[in-house]
């Protein structure tokens, strides 16, 4: 899978088109929402991104192809299982601060999309079971995370590559923890 959405183009087109969800928050969502119900998301996922724009106009159908793209990336870097999977974050030359906002964004994204997901008991008991709700827990945490302005920024671009590693990986074992709900959904 060779197609790349860019954090910042994304990030320009859902402002252009009037989304209420950022770049970060709306990668987040589609990957809770891709651990917990899989493929037959996308359409769903497409829908809230976009769900106060401006549907006839050219920056909306520019937005709708890149999240299909960023859809079509995501679902395969989870499925292949690679330990390829990557978040949709601004670039390493991004001032940390940013960075560490667009985390926290793609956190709560993700949690919400893990906890937006139909109703289903199972679930609901697989999420508040560890490993599970060990992760949500630190993820969590992480919706809340901040630098504070004395911080030195090598010691804050350290702590903020450990946690999307921690995060990266976390996603992954969520995906595999729920692959038995997922296929009793399919």
């Amino acid at each position: 899978m060779d197609d790349k959405v860019e954090f910042n183009q994304l990030e320009e087109m859902l402002n252009q088109c009037g989304s209420s969800w950022d770049a970060a928050q709306s990668h987040g969502l589609l990957t809770g929402r891709l651990v917990v119900g899989g493929a037959p998301i996308g359409a769903e996922w497409l829908l809230q991104v976009l769900e106060d724009t401006d549907k006839d106009t050219s920056y909306h159908k520019n937005c709708t192809k890149q999240l299909d793209i960023l859809y079509q990336s995501t679902f395969w870097q989870l499925t292949e299982r690679l330990s390829g999977f990557i978040l949709l974050l601004p670039d390493d030359t991004e001032d940390v601060f940013y960075r560490v906002e667009a985390l926290a964004k793609w956190s709560e994204g993700f949690l919400h999309g893990l906890v937006s997901a139909k109703e289903d008991e199972d679930l609901k008991k697989r999420l508040s079971a560890e490993p599970l709700s060990e992760i949500i827990k630190d993820i969590l945490q992480i919706t809340q995370v901040g630098i504070e302005d004395e911080s030195d920024e090598e010691s804050c671009n350290t702590a903020y590559s450990e946690l999307v590693e921690y995060i990266r990986i976390a996603v992954q074992l969520c995906y595999e923890e729920l692959s038995d709900v997922r296929n009793a959904k399919g």
